[in-house]
């Protein structure tokens, strides 16, 4: 072999890894570009009700190559859930990497949750929420079930951070069991927000007290519970 010919055989190569990489990456973007899409869809007619071909006419591409991407709907509707997760996981890995106490953080995460009754959030919110209703009630797992719960692991992990340094940093009351009451008042807050969410899409539907006013209550009563007195 010819040092010309072995050159020429190493930039094949490289061209061929670039190639491929390149079309790994428009696929993956397109797969991005199909969620989103789905996103809004779903936002409005919900999961049951949404067709395959409306989700395709939304992203402008035909049927077929919606199904070369997602071959079932469910996949689809996970791939949505998990894209929101993402969102929740970007938010928790800011918190966390604040020069904080833990303390402060846990209020950033309580401030966090009550924002997503704000209009602009409130849809991928309320989205979050039919789609633990809906996976419920399925007889058998979703297909891609694990990625959800691959997603939600990643976010206690991130949250298992702020509860170590609540151990460590006296911010938090030391006669509690720190990493069980973390998580505990974290879901409870988090449920009790997104529960809140579905009431702001009730038509007519009035609220003793304003939503967000119910979760500065709870938010008070927490905190001062936490807090080392």
């Amino acid at each position: 072999m010819t040092i010309r010919s072995f050159k020429r055989g190493v930039v094949d190569i490289d061209s061929n890894i670039r190639w491929d990489k390149e079309r790994l990456d428009g696929k993956s973007k397109r797969k991005i570009k199909i969620t989103e899409s789905a996103e809004k869809v779903f936002s409005i007619k919900g999961f049951e009700k949404t067709t395959m071909q409306e989700i395709a006419d939304e992203e402008g591409i035909g049927i077929a190559t919606l199904f070369r991407y997602f071959p079932k709907k469910d996949m689809l509707i996970v791939a949505v859930a998990v894209n929101i997760l993402g969102r929740y996981f970007h938010a928790f890995q800011t918190i966390a990497q604040l020069n904080v106490s833990s303390l402060e953080k846990i209020e950033r995460l309580f401030d966090y949750f009550t924002s997503q009754l704000n209009p602009e959030n409130l849809g991928y919110t309320q989205l979050i929420e039919a789609f633990e209703s809906y996976a419920a009630l399925q007889f058998v797992p979703l297909d891609d079930m694990a990625k959800y719960n691959d997603a939600h692991r990643e976010i206690s992990d991130v949250f298992s951070i702020i509860i170590e340094e609540g151990k460590r940093d006296g911010s938090i009351r030391g006669d509690i069991p720190t990493g069980d009451v973390l998580t505990s008042i974290i879901n409870a807050f988090s449920l009790f927000s997104r529960k809140l969410s579905l009431f702001e899409n009730i038509p007519h539907l009035e609220a003793d007290v304003v939503p967000s006013n119910q979760l500065a209550i709870v938010k008070s009563i927490f905190i001062d519970y936490l807090k080392v007195r």
